[in-house]
């Protein structure tokens, strides 16, 4: 139904204007009633009838417009009042609507990404390393650490959760150990407290079959990857790293000719990580974009687990050392868990979604901050928190209540469930707990 509001512009130029006629055919009437009385005196009687007539009409037209202006005055108060509260009912409605439109936009607009610029980006990724680490696999050597012949894809952009330009990508490298040597993982922190940047670390062991042949046949490994604790000899993080640097020098100079006309690429190590810088050729590639793959050295300890090297900077000198320590990954099952989840929620599920927008509003506020704040903000909130409080969620929340319909519901419960935990003043909250077993008489337990 539409409702006409009353142009008052118009309104009262037109009410002058009628008044204005009204006071002029009143005053006529007055002069021929005047008139009217004259010849009465003389005897006139038809003349008198028809002003007579002519008055009445007047004063009931007159009347007629009053009771039309006061009928008008109150049916438009009555339909203002009416509009106000249809406005007050449906605003939370109408704000809830420009909310997710302005989500909508601006994930559309600043964060999704281009799936045939991230899938060329990959296959082109995938294809270097892929050579590098065949060329790795062919010269190696019995008594040293070896390439296993495999590289797993890790992190967001292989998750489909990746945001901002699809140039950064991160590839676990597995590597093996010699065959007479075992890996012995030792989970020393298990109920103590210790150091927040060693939580989730683990001190990786190394067993010979006896330990009088360290001297005679492992002097080699010994010197090039382990230290001598007291606890015995323990992989260093950090010989493996420069063992590794080294070895990907190798192997790049090998293959760099066969991509010359492709693409230039370059080794770079950055806060000890090594980063393979991909630039490609304008006339070869359709999207020229440079990439940096973070190429991570790290162990397969079985079930998908893997340790990897920590990249401790200039902390090695400290006590412990830290440089015996290494992380552990767990991308295998968080990607198993990303596929599972799509199997079971609907085709049109927002879960990817409420994650990126996440990450770039973090990114954003970011850098609003000062740097101190900035840096811890960034900590807090960094990748790795934001996706397992997404699995929290997943798990919480009913598969049917992912439709992109409820966009805006789930981020909501995204943002509740994050200030929850910082009311706590404890990030736990978020935190999940891995139990994955190594053998049959092991269970590995990692708490994020």
């Amino acid at each position: 139904m539409t409702v006409y509001s009353l142009n008052f512009r118009v309104f009262w130029p037109l009410v002058t204007i009628l008044i204005t006629i009204i006071w002029c055919l009143f005053h006529a009437l007055r002069r021929d009633s005047r008139a009217v009385k004259e010849k009465e005196e003389e005897g006139g009687c038809q003349d008198n009838v028809s002003s007579t007539n002519l008055q009445l009409l007047f004063k009931l037209s007159l009347l007629f417009l009053l009771c039309y202006f006061v009928i008008r005055c109150c049916r438009s108060s009555s339909l203002q009042r009416q509009h106000g509260h249809h406005a007050q009912t449906l605003q939370p409605h109408t704000r809830q609507q420009n909310r997710r439109s302005l989500l909508e936009t601006y994930y559309e607009q600043q964060i999704r990404l281009s799936p045939h610029v991230l899938g060329h980006s990959k296959a082109h990724v995938s294809q270097i390393v892929g050579e590098l680490i065949k060329v790795g696999k062919a010269k190696q050597s019995d008594a040293s650490v070896t390439f296993r012949g495999d590289f797993v894809q890790i992190g967001s952009a292989y998750e489909q959760h990746k945001i901002n330009t699809p140039d950064c990508f991160d590839i676990l490298v597995p590597l093996k150990m010699p065959q007479s040597l075992k890996l012995e993982t030792l989970f020393a922190f298990a109920g103590k407290e210790t150091t927040p940047m060693l939580q989730g670390s683990v001190i990786c062991g190394v067993a010979a079959p006896k330990k009088s042949e360290w001297v005679k046949n492992f002097k080699q490994f010994s010197d090039g990857f382990c230290l001598e604790t007291s606890l015995g000899h323990q992989l260093s993080s950090a010989l493996v790293l420069k063992w590794f640097h080294w070895k990907i020098q190798r192997c790049l100079n090998v293959i760099r000719y066969q991509f010359e006309e492709r693409c230039h690429i370059t080794l770079c190590v950055c806060e000890e990580n090594l980063i393979l810088k991909i630039l490609p050729r304008s006339d070869y590639v359709c999207c020229h974009i440079s990439m940096s793959v973070r190429l991570i050295p790290a162990f397969h300890l079985g079930d998908s687990v893997f340790l990897k090297a920590q990249p401790w900077g200039r902390t090695l000198h400290q006590e412990p050392r830290l440089d015996a320590f290494w992380g552990i990954s767990f991308s295998r099952h968080e990607q198993k868990l990303m596929n599972w989840f799509k199997d079971q929620a609907p085709t049109n599920s927002c879960h990817l979604k409420c994650l990126q927008i996440m990450k770039s509003l973090r990114d954003i506020s970011c850098k609003a901050l000062q740097p101190n704040f900035s840096s811890q903000w960034t900590a807090i909130l960094n990748s790795y928190n934001l996706k397992t409080a997404l699995f929290y969620l997943v798990l919480q929340v009913p598969f049917e209540n992912w439709e992109d319909s409820l966009f805006l519901e789930r981020m909501e419960d995204f943002v509740q469930f994050l200030r929850d935990s910082f009311q706590k003043q404890n990030m736990h909250g978020i935190y999940c707990r891995f139990i994955v077993p190594l053998d049959q008489n092991q269970n590995f337990f990692y708490e994020a």
